[in-house]
């Protein structure tokens, strides 16, 4: 995977979550059909530019909840 990739990624991932006010990581899963590192790697991409917030889940220990900052 090179930054073009991740870079790509990122911008798949920022048009779903601009779609609704926050998501799980399941629900970017599903929603951009990435894998894993995929949407770890375009988080952390959209982490950096200050452009998410990444928060634990209340209902779930084991989910975060991503929503554009």
């Amino acid at each position: 995977m090179n930054t073009e990739t991740i870079g790509t990624n990122a911008g798949t991932v920022w048009t779903a979550l601009n779609t609704a006010d926050a998501l799980g990581i399941k629900q970017l899963k599903k929603m951009t059909k990435l894998k894993d590192k995929e949407v770890f790697a375009a988080l952390g991409w959209l982490a950096r530019e200050g452009k998410v917030t990444i928060a634990p889940d209340p209902a779930d220990e084991k989910e975060y909840i991503v929503s554009l900052a």
